[in-house]
């Protein structure tokens, strides 16, 4: 009689931290484990007890930083080499269905950023998208190619090099010139349908919202919006995080199915690449008989909403921003000095904005602009998840509270536990100081002279 085959369990491994990459979110870890197997550090940092884990990840999943990762023994790794070669042998059997669904994501190769721009002028999310993607096709080992769209934009191509892309589809035809719908769908699908990428990603702007819908209408592939990390698994599939269920909670989407994956991003989630002026890449010209006649939306005039001495608080590099704490909308007029003393902009949290203290343009949160100055002050603001996830990347957090326990803290690089209508005129007479004394030695040092 034959012996029987003892059946291989897969290991489900441990979890660790990967070192330098974790940005102190909330505890987020710590919440997701079933088994209570992770302790937070002073410093916001989990610490894996591994006799609890139990390899679930829950914690990797919920990580938004991809600070998480999984580790296997050697034993463990041995059994999933052996694990993979039975893989191998059951190919020939696998169900129709899968070795369809095989075959069609091994068709597409490549990921995409489509460069968005106004008047030949590319929007900065373009060139954030473009360092994710380098990261991305490197994980990937595929190149990282542009899309670029409009009239007479070929210098794009060149800037996108600039920022990472190997190469880029070029459709520079006069119908594109202004964005409309029906032609940039009919252009993007048609690269699609022609070169097979296996990635998608742009802006979530209100042009990348409106075509990044459609196309994956058309497509028929899934999409993800307003994601705030990507990564890539080990089975090729992207990784699109976003908070869900009204931003209490961090989900991570794959659409494994089908392909390309699509994902767009708002501005300022991800870090702006450094530029390499003169790196060249390839450009491939392509083009589509699309007839000005058979479009029904005709662009008649380019209006400027934006008016002289609008605020960008997205792109401000010091932000002093108020919450409840604020009590009224008067009492923001401190926070206007502190951010005048800073050379920075005064933000909001959806209460305050929704209490009317300060305009939608300056909240900053899930529902209003995303941020990543300098300096980010919080005022009176407790740290809902919706306001973290705008925020959270900030490279230095203060926050200003009377409660000691509120969620702000857990993501703070400083904090201050206090009545911020003390603290604050405190830290605006200081800087006043500091900037006294500093003219006064100038000055002293011009006399000596």
């Amino acid at each position: 009689m034959a012996e029987a085959k003892t059946k291989l369990k897969k290991p489900r491994g441990k979890v660790r931290l990967i070192e330098g990459k974790c940005i102190a979110c909330g505890a987020r870890c710590q919440s997701s484990c079933p088994v209570d197997g992770i302790q937070m550090s002073e410093g916001g940092e989990p610490q894996i007890e591994l006799s609890k884990c139990i390899g679930c990840l829950k914690c990797v999943k919920a990580c938004p930083g991809s600070a998480l990762e999984i580790f296997y023994s050697p034993e463990e790794l041995e059994i999933l080499a052996q694990l993979a070669g039975q893989q191998e042998l059951a190919e020939e059997d696998a169900d129709p269905d899968e070795l369809a669904r095989r075959e069609l994501v091994a068709a597409y190769r490549g990921v995409w950023v489509f460069v968005e721009q106004t008047e030949g002028e590319a929007a900065r999310v373009s060139w954030e998208l473009m360092g994710k993607g380098k990261e991305l096709a490197a994980k990937l080992g595929v190149e990282l190619c542009a899309v670029v769209m409009g009239d007479q934009v070929e210098h794009l191509c060149h800037e996108s090099f600039s920022y990472g892309a190997d190469k880029a589809y070029l459709m520079d035809q006069p119908v594109l010139k202004h964005y409309r719908t029906y032609p940039y769908l009919d252009a993007l699908c048609h690269l699609i349908d022609k070169f097979k990428p296996e990635i998608v990603l742009m802006g979530a702007t209100g042009m990348g919202r409106d075509l990044a819908g459609a196309v994956a209408t058309r497509v028929k592939t899934g999409l993800t919006a307003d994601c705030t990390g990507l990564d890539i698994d080990a089975k090729r599939n992207l990784m699109q995080t976003r908070p869900a269920f009204g931003g209490n909670i961090m989900a991570t989407i794959m659409c494994d199915r089908f392909r390309p994956q699509m994902a767009t991003v708002r501005s300022h989630v991800m870090p702006m690449p450094a530029q390499m002026p003169g790196r060249s890449g390839k450009i491939v010209p392509a083009s589509l008989p699309i007839s000005e006649a058979d479009i029904f939306t005709k662009v008649l005039e380019v209006i400027r909403d934006k008016k002289a001495g609008d605020v960008d608080i997205a792109g401000a590099e010091f932000i002093v921003s108020g919450g409840r704490g604020m009590m009224a909308k008067e009492n923001f007029a401190i926070l206007q000095e502190l951010a005048d003393e800073l050379g920075g902009v005064v933000g909001a949290s959806r209460s305050a904005v929704d209490a009317g203290w300060m305009p939608g343009d300056r909240q900053v949160g899930q529902t209003g602009k995303t941020v990543r100055p300098k300096i980010y002050i919080a005022c009176g603001i407790s740290g809902a998840i919706q306001h973290l996830v705008g925020m959270q990347d900030s490279d230095l957090i203060v926050a200003i509270n009377r409660d000691k326990e509120a969620p702000i803290f857990e993501v703070a690089n400083y904090g201050i536990v206090g009545d911020l209508f003390d603290v604050v005129p405190a830290l605006v007479a200081a800087l006043r100081e500091m900037k006294a004394s500093k003219g006064s030695v100038e000055v002293k040092d011009s006399k000596a002279a």
